[in-house]
Protein backbone atom coordinates (compact mmCIF):
# COMPACT_ATOMS: atom_id res chain seq x y z
CA UNK A 1 0.00 0.00 0.00
CA UNK A 2 1.31 3.45 -0.85
CA UNK A 3 2.09 5.95 1.87
CA UNK A 4 -0.58 8.33 0.67
CA UNK A 5 -3.25 5.65 0.69
CA UNK A 6 -2.26 4.46 4.15
CA UNK A 7 -3.08 7.83 5.67
CA UNK A 8 -6.27 8.33 3.71
CA UNK A 9 -5.01 10.97 1.27
CA UNK A 10 -7.00 11.21 -1.96
CA UNK A 11 -7.82 13.80 -4.56
CA UNK A 12 -10.95 13.28 -6.59
CA UNK A 13 -10.43 13.22 -10.37
CA UNK A 14 -12.39 16.42 -10.89
CA UNK A 15 -10.21 18.27 -8.38
CA UNK A 16 -7.04 17.01 -10.03
CA UNK A 17 -8.06 17.74 -13.61
CA UNK A 18 -10.62 20.43 -13.06
CA UNK A 19 -8.80 23.30 -11.51
CA UNK A 20 -7.19 23.11 -8.08
CA UNK A 21 -3.81 21.83 -9.26
CA UNK A 22 -3.90 24.18 -12.24
CA UNK A 23 -4.61 27.25 -10.08
CA UNK A 24 -1.96 26.16 -7.59
CA UNK A 25 0.50 25.67 -10.42
CA UNK A 26 -0.03 29.28 -11.51
CA UNK A 27 0.75 30.49 -7.97
CA UNK A 28 3.79 28.23 -7.82
CA UNK A 29 4.92 29.46 -11.23
CA UNK A 30 4.49 33.09 -10.15
CA UNK A 31 6.46 32.42 -6.95
CA UNK A 32 9.24 30.81 -8.98
CA UNK A 33 9.31 33.73 -11.43
CA UNK A 34 9.52 36.33 -8.66
CA UNK A 35 12.34 34.48 -6.93
CA UNK A 36 14.35 33.91 -10.11
CA UNK A 37 13.95 37.51 -11.28
CA UNK A 38 15.14 38.82 -7.91
CA UNK A 39 18.10 36.44 -7.97
CA UNK A 40 18.99 37.57 -11.50
CA UNK A 41 18.80 41.25 -10.50
CA UNK A 42 21.14 40.53 -7.58
CA UNK A 43 23.42 38.35 -9.73
CA UNK A 44 27.07 38.67 -8.59
CA UNK A 45 26.05 41.33 -6.05
CA UNK A 46 28.07 39.67 -3.27
CA UNK A 47 31.23 39.69 -5.41
CA UNK A 48 30.61 43.29 -6.47
CA UNK A 49 30.13 44.35 -2.85
CA UNK A 50 33.33 42.50 -1.88
CA UNK A 51 35.24 44.44 -4.55
CA UNK A 52 33.64 47.90 -4.34
CA UNK A 53 32.75 48.23 -0.66
CA UNK A 54 35.32 45.99 1.07
CA UNK A 55 38.20 46.22 -1.44
CA UNK A 56 38.70 42.45 -1.25
CA UNK A 57 41.59 40.83 -3.14
CA UNK A 58 41.08 38.65 -6.22
CA UNK A 59 41.76 35.55 -4.12
CA UNK A 60 39.14 36.52 -1.54
CA UNK A 61 36.55 37.21 -4.23
CA UNK A 62 37.22 33.77 -5.76
CA UNK A 63 37.11 32.10 -2.35
CA UNK A 64 33.67 33.63 -1.76
CA UNK A 65 32.32 31.54 -4.64
CA UNK A 66 34.25 28.40 -3.69
CA UNK A 67 33.14 28.55 -0.05
CA UNK A 68 29.50 29.01 -0.95
CA UNK A 69 29.64 25.84 -3.04
CA UNK A 70 31.85 23.42 -1.14
CA UNK A 71 30.93 24.35 2.44
CA UNK A 72 27.23 24.52 1.57
CA UNK A 73 27.41 21.06 -0.01
CA UNK A 74 28.82 19.60 3.22
CA UNK A 75 26.30 21.41 5.43
CA UNK A 76 23.38 20.39 3.18
CA UNK A 77 24.31 16.68 3.19
CA UNK A 78 21.93 15.62 6.03
CA UNK A 79 19.11 17.87 4.79
CA UNK A 80 17.95 15.48 2.05
CA UNK A 81 16.51 12.87 4.46
CA UNK A 82 15.24 15.59 6.79
CA UNK A 83 13.23 17.16 3.96
CA UNK A 84 12.14 13.80 2.53
CA UNK A 85 10.16 12.89 5.64
CA UNK A 86 8.49 16.29 6.09
CA UNK A 87 5.83 18.26 4.31
CA UNK A 88 7.47 20.14 1.45
CA UNK A 89 5.62 23.46 1.40
CA UNK A 90 6.60 24.53 4.96
CA UNK A 91 10.21 23.73 4.01
CA UNK A 92 9.91 25.90 0.89
CA UNK A 93 8.40 28.81 2.80
CA UNK A 94 10.95 28.48 5.61
CA UNK A 95 13.93 28.46 3.26
CA UNK A 96 12.51 31.46 1.39
CA UNK A 97 12.30 33.37 4.68
CA UNK A 98 15.83 32.26 5.60
CA UNK A 99 17.14 33.52 2.25
CA UNK A 100 15.30 36.80 2.78
CA UNK A 101 16.97 37.32 6.18
CA UNK A 102 20.41 36.33 4.89
CA UNK A 103 20.32 38.58 1.81
CA UNK A 104 18.65 41.51 3.60
CA UNK A 105 21.35 41.45 6.29
CA UNK A 106 23.94 42.63 3.75
CA UNK A 107 22.43 46.04 2.81
CA UNK A 108 21.42 46.50 6.47
CA UNK A 109 24.99 45.86 7.68
CA UNK A 110 26.39 48.09 4.92
CA UNK A 111 24.06 50.92 5.96
CA UNK A 112 25.13 50.56 9.60
CA UNK A 113 28.82 50.26 8.73
CA UNK A 114 29.11 46.73 10.16
CA UNK A 115 29.72 44.82 6.92
CA UNK A 116 32.78 42.51 6.79
CA UNK A 117 34.18 39.96 4.37
CA UNK A 118 33.31 37.07 6.70
CA UNK A 119 29.73 38.32 6.89
CA UNK A 120 29.56 37.96 3.10
CA UNK A 121 31.00 34.44 3.34
CA UNK A 122 28.38 33.45 5.92
CA UNK A 123 25.58 34.90 3.79
CA UNK A 124 26.88 33.06 0.70
CA UNK A 125 26.92 29.72 2.55
CA UNK A 126 23.51 30.18 4.21
CA UNK A 127 21.95 31.32 0.92
CA UNK A 128 23.36 28.34 -0.99
CA UNK A 129 22.29 25.81 1.67
CA UNK A 130 18.78 27.30 1.77
CA UNK A 131 18.61 27.21 -2.05
CA UNK A 132 19.63 23.55 -2.14
CA UNK A 133 16.98 22.72 0.46
CA UNK A 134 14.33 24.76 -1.36
CA UNK A 135 15.08 23.11 -4.69
CA UNK A 136 14.83 19.52 -3.46
CA UNK A 137 11.54 20.28 -1.65
CA UNK A 138 10.25 22.18 -4.68
CA UNK A 139 10.84 19.34 -7.16
CA UNK A 140 9.04 16.86 -4.88
CA UNK A 141 6.17 19.32 -4.43
CA UNK A 142 5.88 19.96 -8.18
CA UNK A 143 5.84 16.24 -8.93
CA UNK A 144 3.01 15.67 -6.44
CA UNK A 145 1.05 18.71 -7.64
CA UNK A 146 1.13 18.35 -11.43
CA UNK A 147 -0.46 15.31 -13.11
CA UNK A 148 2.09 13.26 -15.00
CA UNK A 149 0.79 14.07 -18.49
CA UNK A 150 1.37 17.79 -17.84
CA UNK A 151 4.84 17.62 -16.24
CA UNK A 152 6.74 18.21 -19.48
CA UNK A 153 4.85 21.44 -20.12
CA UNK A 154 5.12 22.51 -16.47
CA UNK A 155 8.90 22.02 -16.52
CA UNK A 156 9.06 23.79 -19.88
CA UNK A 157 7.29 26.84 -18.43
CA UNK A 158 9.61 26.92 -15.43
CA UNK A 159 12.64 26.67 -17.72
CA UNK A 160 11.38 29.48 -19.99
CA UNK A 161 10.80 31.66 -16.93
CA UNK A 162 14.32 30.94 -15.68
CA UNK A 163 15.90 32.00 -18.98
CA UNK A 164 13.67 35.07 -19.26
CA UNK A 165 14.69 36.18 -15.76
CA UNK A 166 18.35 35.63 -16.63
CA UNK A 167 17.97 37.70 -19.79
CA UNK A 168 16.22 40.61 -18.03
CA UNK A 169 17.64 40.52 -14.52
CA UNK A 170 21.40 41.19 -14.92
CA UNK A 171 20.96 44.28 -17.16
CA UNK A 172 18.27 45.60 -14.79
CA UNK A 173 20.53 44.88 -11.84
CA UNK A 174 23.41 46.67 -13.53
CA UNK A 175 21.29 49.78 -14.07
CA UNK A 176 20.03 49.65 -10.48
CA UNK A 177 23.57 49.34 -9.14
CA UNK A 178 24.72 52.25 -11.34
CA UNK A 179 21.87 54.55 -10.27
CA UNK A 180 21.30 53.62 -6.62
CA UNK A 181 24.20 51.45 -5.49
CA UNK A 182 25.06 47.80 -5.02
CA UNK A 183 22.97 47.22 -1.86
CA UNK A 184 19.81 48.19 -3.78
CA UNK A 185 20.11 45.08 -5.97
CA UNK A 186 20.29 42.93 -2.85
CA UNK A 187 17.17 44.61 -1.44
CA UNK A 188 15.29 43.60 -4.61
CA UNK A 189 16.70 40.07 -4.32
CA UNK A 190 15.61 39.82 -0.66
CA UNK A 191 12.07 41.08 -1.39
CA UNK A 192 11.71 38.50 -4.17
CA UNK A 193 11.99 35.72 -1.58
CA UNK A 194 9.12 37.22 0.40
CA UNK A 195 7.08 37.27 -2.80
CA UNK A 196 7.97 33.62 -3.42
CA UNK A 197 6.93 32.62 0.11
CA UNK A 198 3.64 34.52 -0.29
CA UNK A 199 2.91 32.71 -3.56
CA UNK A 200 3.58 29.29 -2.02
CA UNK A 201 1.25 30.11 0.87
CA UNK A 202 -1.56 30.57 -1.66
CA UNK A 203 -1.46 26.88 -2.66
CA UNK A 204 -4.73 25.27 -1.57
CA UNK A 205 -4.65 21.67 -2.86
CA UNK A 206 -3.95 19.22 -0.02
CA UNK A 207 -0.28 18.34 0.11
CA UNK A 208 0.58 14.69 -0.26
CA UNK A 209 1.74 13.33 3.12
CA UNK A 210 5.49 12.65 3.31
CA UNK A 211 6.72 9.05 3.31
CA UNK A 212 7.18 7.36 6.66
CA UNK A 213 10.69 6.61 7.84
CA UNK A 214 11.33 2.87 8.17
CA UNK A 215 11.69 1.65 11.76
CA UNK A 216 15.07 0.03 10.99
CA UNK A 217 16.50 3.09 9.24
CA UNK A 218 20.02 4.34 9.93
CA UNK A 219 21.13 7.93 9.43
CA UNK A 220 24.02 6.96 7.14
CA UNK A 221 21.71 4.92 4.92
CA UNK A 222 19.28 7.85 4.72
CA UNK A 223 22.04 10.29 3.81
CA UNK A 224 23.39 8.08 1.02
CA UNK A 225 20.01 6.88 -0.22
CA UNK A 226 19.83 9.46 -3.01
CA UNK A 227 23.11 8.34 -4.56
CA UNK A 228 22.20 4.66 -4.14
CA UNK A 229 18.88 5.22 -5.90
CA UNK A 230 20.61 7.00 -8.80
CA UNK A 231 23.25 4.30 -9.21
CA UNK A 232 20.65 1.49 -9.16
CA UNK A 233 18.77 3.05 -12.09
CA UNK A 234 20.67 2.77 -15.38
CA UNK A 235 19.04 5.79 -16.98
CA UNK A 236 19.58 8.06 -13.98
CA UNK A 237 23.16 6.83 -13.61
CA UNK A 238 23.97 7.73 -17.19
CA UNK A 239 22.32 11.15 -16.92
CA UNK A 240 23.99 11.78 -13.55
CA UNK A 241 27.51 11.40 -14.94
CA UNK A 242 26.50 13.23 -18.12
CA UNK A 243 25.29 16.14 -15.98
CA UNK A 244 28.50 16.26 -13.95
CA UNK A 245 30.72 16.39 -17.04
CA UNK A 246 28.48 18.86 -18.87
CA UNK A 247 27.99 21.18 -15.89
CA UNK A 248 31.68 21.08 -14.98
CA UNK A 249 32.78 21.91 -18.54
CA UNK A 250 30.27 24.74 -18.97
CA UNK A 251 31.16 26.31 -15.62
CA UNK A 252 34.87 25.97 -16.42
CA UNK A 253 34.37 27.55 -19.86
CA UNK A 254 32.57 30.63 -18.52
CA UNK A 255 35.62 32.52 -17.15
CA UNK A 256 37.73 31.23 -20.05
CA UNK A 257 35.26 32.75 -22.54
CA UNK A 258 35.49 36.09 -20.74
CA UNK A 259 39.28 36.12 -20.97
CA UNK A 260 39.28 34.82 -24.55
CA UNK A 261 36.84 37.45 -25.84
CA UNK A 262 38.01 40.51 -23.90
CA UNK A 263 41.76 39.97 -23.70
CA UNK A 264 42.82 37.49 -26.38
CA UNK A 265 40.48 38.67 -29.15
CA UNK A 266 40.09 42.26 -27.99
CA UNK A 267 36.32 42.52 -28.23
CA UNK A 268 34.70 45.42 -26.39
CA UNK A 269 32.77 44.76 -23.16
CA UNK A 270 29.53 45.82 -24.87
CA UNK A 271 30.12 43.17 -27.55
CA UNK A 272 30.72 40.56 -24.85
CA UNK A 273 27.49 41.61 -23.12
CA UNK A 274 25.62 41.52 -26.42
CA UNK A 275 26.68 37.91 -27.01
CA UNK A 276 25.52 36.88 -23.52
CA UNK A 277 22.19 38.68 -23.85
CA UNK A 278 21.55 37.27 -27.33
CA UNK A 279 22.37 33.71 -26.25
CA UNK A 280 20.07 33.93 -23.19
CA UNK A 281 17.13 34.27 -25.58
CA UNK A 282 18.02 30.86 -26.99
CA UNK A 283 17.25 29.26 -23.64
CA UNK A 284 13.75 30.74 -23.76
CA UNK A 285 13.20 29.49 -27.32
CA UNK A 286 14.50 26.01 -26.51
CA UNK A 287 12.33 25.62 -23.41
CA UNK A 288 9.22 26.74 -25.31
CA UNK A 289 9.96 24.16 -28.03
CA UNK A 290 10.27 21.31 -25.53
CA UNK A 291 6.61 20.36 -25.17
CA UNK A 292 5.69 20.56 -28.92
CA UNK A 293 8.74 18.47 -29.84
CA UNK A 294 8.03 15.93 -27.10
CA UNK A 295 4.45 15.60 -28.36
CA UNK A 296 5.69 15.08 -31.91
CA UNK A 297 8.87 13.02 -31.44
CA UNK A 298 8.59 11.51 -27.96
CA UNK A 299 10.48 12.12 -24.71
CA UNK A 300 13.35 9.76 -25.42
CA UNK A 301 14.16 11.16 -28.85
CA UNK A 302 14.14 14.75 -27.58
CA UNK A 303 16.22 13.84 -24.52
CA UNK A 304 18.94 12.16 -26.57
CA UNK A 305 18.95 14.68 -29.44
CA UNK A 306 19.08 17.69 -27.09
CA UNK A 307 21.69 15.95 -24.94
CA UNK A 308 23.96 15.57 -27.98
CA UNK A 309 23.14 19.00 -29.41
CA UNK A 310 24.19 20.91 -26.30
CA UNK A 311 27.71 19.39 -26.46
CA UNK A 312 28.56 20.27 -30.08
CA UNK A 313 29.00 24.05 -30.13
CA UNK A 314 31.61 25.04 -27.55
CA UNK A 315 34.41 23.69 -29.77
CA UNK A 316 33.77 26.37 -32.43
CA UNK A 317 34.46 29.31 -30.11
CA UNK A 318 38.29 28.94 -29.77
CA UNK A 319 38.64 29.19 -33.55
CA UNK A 320 36.82 32.53 -33.82
CA UNK A 321 39.11 35.30 -35.18
CA UNK A 322 39.20 38.84 -33.80
CA UNK A 323 36.82 40.11 -36.49
CA UNK A 324 33.12 40.83 -36.85
CA UNK A 325 32.78 37.37 -38.36
CA UNK A 326 34.50 35.88 -35.32
CA UNK A 327 32.09 37.72 -33.02
CA UNK A 328 29.18 36.33 -35.06
CA UNK A 329 30.64 32.80 -34.80
CA UNK A 330 30.85 33.09 -31.01
CA UNK A 331 27.31 34.49 -30.82
CA UNK A 332 25.87 31.71 -32.99
CA UNK A 333 27.79 29.02 -31.07
CA UNK A 334 26.53 30.31 -27.72
CA UNK A 335 23.01 30.66 -29.09
CA UNK A 336 22.91 27.08 -30.38
CA UNK A 337 24.46 25.69 -27.20
CA UNK A 338 21.85 27.36 -25.00
CA UNK A 339 19.03 26.52 -27.42
CA UNK A 340 19.73 22.82 -26.85
CA UNK A 341 20.24 23.41 -23.10
CA UNK A 342 16.81 25.05 -22.91
CA UNK A 343 15.34 22.08 -24.79
CA UNK A 344 17.17 19.45 -22.72
CA UNK A 345 16.57 20.75 -19.20
CA UNK A 346 12.75 20.43 -18.98
CA UNK A 347 12.89 17.09 -20.81
CA UNK A 348 15.45 15.80 -18.34
CA UNK A 349 13.58 17.24 -15.34
CA UNK A 350 10.44 15.40 -16.45
CA UNK A 351 12.37 12.16 -16.93
CA UNK A 352 13.95 12.38 -13.47
CA UNK A 353 10.55 13.03 -11.86
CA UNK A 354 9.01 10.02 -13.59
CA UNK A 355 12.00 7.77 -12.91
CA UNK A 356 12.12 8.52 -9.16
CA UNK A 357 9.52 7.25 -6.71
CA UNK A 358 8.01 9.75 -4.29
CA UNK A 359 9.82 8.48 -1.20
CA UNK A 360 13.23 9.18 -2.79
CA UNK A 361 12.53 12.36 -4.78
CA UNK A 362 14.01 14.90 -2.34
CA UNK A 363 17.08 12.80 -1.60
CA UNK A 364 17.79 12.19 -5.29
CA UNK A 365 17.60 15.93 -6.04
CA UNK A 366 19.79 16.77 -3.04
CA UNK A 367 22.39 14.14 -4.01
CA UNK A 368 22.42 15.52 -7.56
CA UNK A 369 22.83 19.13 -6.37
CA UNK A 370 25.52 18.37 -3.79
CA UNK A 371 27.59 16.46 -6.33
CA UNK A 372 27.30 19.34 -8.81
CA UNK A 373 28.37 21.87 -6.17
CA UNK A 374 31.41 19.72 -5.38
CA UNK A 375 32.45 18.76 -8.92
CA UNK A 376 32.12 22.14 -10.64
CA UNK A 377 34.81 23.97 -8.61
CA UNK A 378 37.22 21.14 -9.49
CA UNK A 379 36.58 21.65 -13.21
CA UNK A 380 36.90 25.44 -12.84
CA UNK A 381 40.22 25.15 -10.97
CA UNK A 382 41.65 22.60 -13.44
CA UNK A 383 40.70 24.76 -16.43
CA UNK A 384 42.16 27.84 -14.74
CA UNK A 385 45.45 26.07 -14.08
CA UNK A 386 45.59 24.84 -17.69
CA UNK A 387 44.89 28.37 -18.98
CA UNK A 388 47.65 29.76 -16.74
CA UNK A 389 50.12 27.17 -18.05
CA UNK A 390 49.09 27.60 -21.71
CA UNK A 391 46.42 30.02 -22.98
CA UNK A 392 42.70 30.54 -22.52
CA UNK A 393 42.21 29.33 -26.11
CA UNK A 394 43.99 26.03 -25.40
CA UNK A 395 42.00 25.53 -22.21
CA UNK A 396 38.78 26.15 -24.16
CA UNK A 397 39.75 23.57 -26.79
CA UNK A 398 40.51 20.95 -24.12
CA UNK A 399 37.26 21.75 -22.28
CA UNK A 400 35.26 21.46 -25.51
CA UNK A 401 36.88 18.10 -26.30
CA UNK A 402 36.04 16.82 -22.82
CA UNK A 403 32.48 18.08 -23.25
CA UNK A 404 32.04 15.89 -26.34
CA UNK A 405 32.65 12.81 -24.21
CA UNK A 406 29.46 13.62 -22.27
CA UNK A 407 27.43 12.43 -25.28
CA UNK A 408 28.59 8.86 -24.60
CA UNK A 409 27.10 9.12 -21.10
CA UNK A 410 23.51 9.57 -22.28
CA UNK A 411 21.11 6.61 -21.75
CA UNK A 412 21.51 5.21 -25.27
CA UNK A 413 20.85 1.52 -24.52
CA UNK A 414 18.71 1.65 -21.43
CA UNK A 415 15.40 -0.16 -21.08
CA UNK A 416 14.67 1.83 -17.89
CA UNK A 417 14.74 5.07 -19.88
CA UNK A 418 12.21 3.70 -22.37
CA UNK A 419 9.88 2.57 -19.60
CA UNK A 420 10.14 5.82 -17.67
CA UNK A 421 9.07 7.75 -20.75
CA UNK A 422 5.93 5.61 -21.12
CA UNK A 423 4.89 4.54 -17.63
CA UNK A 424 4.26 6.07 -14.23
CA UNK A 425 6.49 4.54 -11.52
CA UNK A 426 4.26 3.08 -8.83
CA UNK A 427 5.02 2.45 -5.20
CA UNK A 428 2.31 -0.21 -5.09
CA UNK A 429 3.67 -2.73 -7.58
CA UNK A 430 3.86 -2.88 -11.37
CA UNK A 431 3.94 0.42 -13.20
CA UNK A 432 0.63 1.76 -14.42
CA UNK A 433 0.14 2.73 -18.09
CA UNK A 434 0.72 6.36 -18.92
CA UNK A 435 -2.51 8.24 -19.62
CA UNK A 436 -2.92 9.61 -23.16
CA UNK A 437 -1.13 12.90 -23.68
CA UNK A 438 -3.43 15.90 -23.55
CA UNK A 439 -3.04 19.56 -24.10
CA UNK A 440 -2.66 21.92 -21.15
CA UNK A 441 -6.19 22.08 -19.69
CA UNK A 442 -8.26 25.06 -20.70
CA UNK A 443 -9.82 27.35 -18.16
CA UNK A 444 -13.60 27.64 -18.53
CA UNK A 445 -14.49 30.98 -20.05
CA UNK A 446 -17.62 32.94 -20.81
CA UNK A 447 -16.07 34.28 -23.99
CA UNK A 448 -16.91 32.83 -27.38
CA UNK A 449 -14.92 29.83 -28.60
CA UNK A 450 -13.04 32.00 -31.05
CA UNK A 451 -11.79 34.37 -28.38
CA UNK A 452 -11.30 31.80 -25.62
CA UNK A 453 -7.82 31.78 -24.14
CA UNK A 454 -5.92 29.12 -22.27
Amino acid sequence: MSTSASVGFTLSPDRVSGGIWRRDFRWLWAAFGASELGTAVGYSALSIIAVLLLDASDLRVSMLTVLSGVVAAVVALPLGPWIEYRSKRPVMIGTDLLRFLAVASVPAAAYLGWLTYWHLCLVAVVHTVATLAFNCASVANLKALVPREHRAEANSRFEATLWTANAIGPPAGGLLISWVGVPAAMVVDAISYLASAAGIRRLTAPERPPPRRAAEHHWSADVLAGWRYILRHRGLTALFFNAMVFGGCIMAASPLLTVFMLRDRGFAPWQYGLVLGFSALAGVVGSLLARPLIDRLGHRTVLLAAGVGRCLWLGLIPFAPATLGGLALIAVSEFMLLLFVGLFNPTFATYRMNATTDEYMSRVVMAWSITSKTVQPVFIAAAGLLAAATTARTALIVTAALLLTATALLPWHDDDARKDMRYVPSQDGPAAPDPPARRWPRRPSTRSATNARR
